[in-house]
């Protein structure tokens, strides 16, 4: 991803995107006194019928008074974005400093002052995604990069051209059966897809617009016409394949594909990172019981609280760094990597009640905990890359 101006407009986009996945998962508590006139007896709600009593309908939360102006509607906008009534300026010091204490208060019951975990998940991923699309992800620390990375589609684009005309090649053998040729106009079809992608990847690479000759293959499959009896057997073949391996995609063959071709790997890995985050809260949570195992003092949703909380705020800690790498301001960098642990001990005494030694052993070992479940992450997210 590029620092350029031209993707200001898609970052905007994807904070917009992220506070209203926010909004649409945090409960509206109320808002600005301004708006909450009517309602004090002899009304029903406009949304669900029930008789007013108040400001605002005690069955579904809606404002008894409803608005049909455009500034009110831009406000509305601005209070969903930025969360105007306080939550979130409540939220964000204490997940910043006294992460414990927001985690148990939440956790106990004070949930309508705060930000909730999800919703502070959510809103953090997109921004965060935003962010990386600003400043290029980690910076470009080494200026060679792009242009080997560049090199590299190029030499994959052309091994690509000549496997793809080698396997032509082969399909016009009339001594192939036809499971043979099934298998081949099967590979064909893969190795077609890959190669345009990598056509568009290059492109993009050296600063290419977006012509619409690059979604188009130049590479066709060969135009011979199967028999009836190729047609069955292809589709036996498909069957028994089916059947045989489901997918089809071993481990051997994600991990060769991955290594194949390092620089689209990665690229994948960027693009679709944002839309998996959600993983990282059911991988993480099993390694948060193990700290306390069979403890019936604190549940899995105590330990959902803190690992969403937790995982929220190292995003935002990962995306100053990202910056400070991005702009070569190195303290940026090491801040957030000193913090981080400092906020994962305070985390877990506050929330769990622990003694400094008790947070102290438990933080050493989450720690280690974490670098598994990134791993599992990762492993995951090239799995699925590589498969789709």
């Amino acid at each position: 991803m590029s620092g350029d101006i031209s993707d200001i407009p898609g970052a905007v986009g994807d904070v917009g995107l992220g506070a209203a996945a926010a909004k649409s998962v945090e409960p509206d508590t109320g808002g600005n006194g301004s708006d909450n006139h009517g309602g004090t007896g002899g009304e029903t709600c406009l949304n669900c019928g029930t008789a007013l009593l108040g400001a605002h309908c005690y069955n579904c939360g809606q404002k008894a008074h409803i608005h049909r102006t455009l500034r009110a509607f831009f406000h509305d906008l601005v209070h969903g974005v930025l969360h105007f009534e306080g939550k979130f300026w409540r939220t964000l010091p204490l997940l910043a400093w006294r992460p414990g204490k927001l985690m148990r208060e939440y956790i106990d019951g004070k949930r309508a002052r705060y930000v909730s975990p999800i919703a502070l998940f959510l809103f953090t991923v997109f921004v965060s995604f935003a962010l990386f699309s600003l400043s290029g992800g980690f910076g470009d620390i080494d200026p060679e990069v792009k242009g080997a990375t560049t090199q590299e589609l190029q030499a994959s684009l052309n091994e690509a051209d000549s496997q793809i005309a080698e396997l032509n090649a082969q399909l016009v053998d009339a001594e192939l059966s036809p499971d043979e040729k099934a298998k081949l106009r099967e590979d064909i079809r893969s190795a077609t897809t890959e190669r345009d992608l990598l056509e568009r990847l290059v492109d993009a690479s050296r600063g290419a617009t977006g012509d619409s000759s690059l979604f188009r293959p130049t590479v066709t499959i060969n135009n011979e016409t199967p028999s009836e009896g190729e047609e069955a057997s292809e589709t036996a073949q498909e069957q028994a394949n089916s059947d045989a391996g489901g997918s089809g995609h071993s481990l051997e063959d994600v991990w060769d594909e991955a290594t194949s071709n390092p620089g689209l790997t990665v690229y994948r890995l960027q693009t679709n990172a944002y839309k998996l985050s959600w993983l990282l809260i059911p991988l993480s949570l099993p390694f948060v019981w193990l700290l306390f195992p069979f403890s019936r003092k604190f549940r899995m949703y105590d330990h959902t609280v803190f690992v969403t909380y937790s995982i929220s705020f190292m995003t935002m800690l990962v995306v100053a760094a990202s910056l400070g790498a991005a702009w070569q301001f190195w303290p940026l960098v090491a801040a957030p990597l000193a913090y981080a642990p400092f906020h994962l001990y305070r985390s877990l005494r506050g929330t769990y009640g622990l003694s400094r030694f008790g947070a102290l052993w438990r933080m050493v070992v989450l720690s280690a905990f974490i670098w598994v479940a990134l791993m599992l992450f990762v492993l995951i997210m090239i799995s699925i890359v590589t498969t789709s």
